[in-house]
């Protein structure tokens, strides 16, 4: 029997950030054929959903799912607590407070049903270990181990083709990471990191000069938000 000519599908975690964007583009520049899945967990950026939205036009990406996953309701987190302030004074001490509790897990977890349910063969993820900020759901060992979970849990993973974890950036610095976007024609400036919620990137919370660092020293300095 002739094989499919059509492109094998992915499915992409598409927040709205520059990490994930250049995910779905390195996802393309691969050869698949994008379902995108965004989340409403409760963060007060919900600008990103808007950023996700026109990346997902951008990239011509039809299929493109929102799901509404309350993780603000028990807090623990400043992105979703707004009576925490959010960290502006440099990196803080250990897993800063911007952490979610089990929000990768949980994200990964539904794509990993989208994917079986769309017969996709890869997730791509935008995490990066390097230069973010230590979450311990952004390691390679905790991407390991749910390819693991993959292939025990699921119909997919039984038969032998569970869906692959892919994280392209997850080794890359953020200057790598803005380069790599670059050469794969992301629309860096449609893209949202600011984690608090206004018309405008603050330029001060840790996503933003995390971001605007790495433009700089990707040779991109009108990008960041002290340039606008």
């Amino acid at each position: 029997m002739a094989q499919s000519s059509l492109p094998p599908k992915a499915i992409v975690l598409l927040s709205g950030g520059l990490d994930s964007a250049t995910a779905a583009a390195q996802a393309i520049a691969d050869g698949y054929d994008l379902i995108a899945l965004s989340f409403n967990y409760g963060q007060r950026h919900q600008r990103e959903l808007e950023a996700a939205k026109a990346l997902a036009k951008h990239f011509a990406i039809a299929d493109h799912h929102f799901i509404d996953v309350n993780l603000a309701q028990w807090g623990a987190s400043s992105l979703t607590d707004l009576a925490q302030p959010l960290p502006q004074a440099g990196p803080e001490a250990g897993i800063p407070s911007t952490y979610v509790p089990g929000r990768n897990t949980v994200f990964i977890a539904l794509a990993l049903a989208l994917a079986e349910a769309k017969r996709a063969a890869a997730v791509y993820l935008g995490i990066n270990a390097v230069d973010y900020s230590g979450y311990p759901d952004c390691r390679p060992e905790y991407l390991a181990a749910f390819q693991q979970l993959a292939q025990l849990s699921s119909k997919a993973g039984l038969e032998g083709h569970a869906p692959q974890l892919i994280a392209p950036l997850v080794m890359d610095s953020k200057a790598d990471i803005v380069r790599r976007a670059v050469q794969l024609g992301v629309p860096i400036a449609q893209t949202w990191s600011c984690y608090q919620g206004g018309a405008e990137p603050c330029g001060r919370c840790d996503s933003c000069r995390i971001r605007d660092r790495a433009l700089v020293e990707a040779g991109y300095p009108q990008l960041a938000t002290s340039a606008g």
